[in-house]
């Protein structure tokens, strides 16, 4: 992501007023952010940001992730112990497949990837010596998760690994699709089913444009399924100040919340996150703006309210644009934008361009993708970055907040 997608007032204000606590003094920030500040810095150490935390994260911050996410899931209770502070949501995921992952030879772990992905994924899975196991998303079907696709790369993957993990990005990057309540529970119950480690990247979780869509968390859906399910299927989700309506991506600002997980593993991974110390105390601080916004009755909300919500149409309404132009463009074909905030279209190439870039050692894509950047100064990323199916090629393209239109 590029830049923010507007400033929303009330979160610099609060890491402000945290990071220069003379500035609480000042007529010029409302009550509330003070109030907000004041207590953050009443739970850090020294009264300070510049102080280490908790490794899992500042106490009181954690609470309030929890108590968010009771009420985003309709008063599912949520335990701040089972809460963890990252450095923006990458950090966790990494974190939890560094504490899933061992073996060697066909032993390795198996970690399952949408394709197309996210390449933090692959690099990780790299990184640690895990095996990549792919399963591809139904482009045909508005990149559709089918789970016969899952058990298809699974049992396919069980010949040369040990499949133990299955990450699921909720809205999609880079597809933009949001998955239907059924097609999460079919998932749960294949990870149930498989003795499966279910991560669930849920960072565009308020990302989403289309009417007939929703977003329904992992967690919600898991404990609506009852304890033969909620009681037994492990499961890290994640969100992040980089994505929604925030943007705020240089704070590295995250959490990720583990369930089911065995008390002496989850040890191991409080041990782990002790060694790296702690996640930006500052970018703790923005993810409590995230999790804890103004209220009601509080002075910043009405404009919060309106900051967010401008951001949100903003970007539905670039998100419905965007597909529109595209299909009305010869050789480009894209599905509907339903949530997060990129475009995947695909891009049918003649065949003496594919004949060129084999000539020049370059995939289809990123040929395509160069020549758009030296014929226009337009700038996407070619779809084998993310992966793809044979034969297929795509870009990817962030549809920006503020964007300006010259025909």
């Amino acid at each position: 992501m590029p830049a923010s997608p507007c400033m929303l007032v009330v979160l610099p204000q609060v890491v402000a007023l945290c990071t220069y606590p003379d500035l609480l003094d000042s007529p010029r920030f409302p009550p509330d952010a003070k109030d907000r500040a004041r207590r953050i810095l009443q739970s850090c150490g020294g009264q300070s940001l510049g102080s280490y935390s908790a490794s899992q994260g500042v106490s009181c911050i954690r609470e309030d992730v929890a108590r968010y996410i009771e009420r985003r899931d309709g008063g599912i209770p949520a335990d701040p112990d089972n809460i963890y502070l990252t450095t923006g949501a990458s950090d966790g995921i990494a974190s939890i497949l560094k504490i899933l992952v061992s073996g060697e030879g066909t032993a390795r772990t198996g970690v399952m990837i949408p394709i197309p992905q996210y390449p933090l994924y692959s690099a990780a899975i790299s990184e640690l010596n895990a095996v990549q196991v792919n399963y591809y998303l139904d482009e045909e079907h508005c990149w559709a998760l089918d789970v016969s696709e899952l058990r298809k790369a699974l049992y396919r993957a069980k010949e040369y690994s040990n499949p133990k993990v299955l990450c699921i990005i909720n809205p999609g990057n880079p597809t933009g699709q949001v998955q239907s309540r059924r097609c999460i529970e079919e998932v749960i119950h294949f990870a149930w089913e498989e003795g499966l480690f279910l991560l669930a990247d849920e960072v565009y979780q308020d990302n989403v444009y289309s009417e007939d869509c929703q977003f329904h968390s992992f967690k919600k859906v898991l404990h609506e399924m009852g304890p033969e399910y909620s009681g037994t299927v492990e499961l890290a989700s994640f969100h992040s100040t980089s994505k929604g309506y925030m943007g705020e991506c240089g704070y590295r600002g995250g959490y990720m919340e583990v369930l089911n997980l065995h008390p002496d593993i989850q040890a191991q991974l409080v041990k782990m996150l002790s060694v790296r110390l702690c996640p930006p105390v500052s970018g703790q601080a923005a993810m409590d703006v995230v999790v804890n916004p103004p209220k009601p009755d509080e002075e910043s909300h009405q404009q919060f309210i309106q900051e967010k919500e401008a951001v949100l149409s903003s970007l539905a309404h670039k998100a419905r644009l965007t597909e529109e132009l595209f299909n009305q463009v010869p050789g480009i074909q894209c599905n509907p934008l339903q949530g997060a905030m990129y475009a995947f279209p695909r891009i049918f190439i003649p065949p003496r361009a594919v004949e060129k870039a084999e000539e020049l050692h370059t995939a289809p894509d990123m040929f395509y993708c160069m020549r758009l950047l030296e014929e226009t100064g337009i700038c996407v990323v070619p779809g084998s970055g993310f992966g793809q199916r044979d034969g297929t090629y795509h870009f990817r393209l962030y549809h920006q907040h503020t964007m300006t239109w010259s025909p």
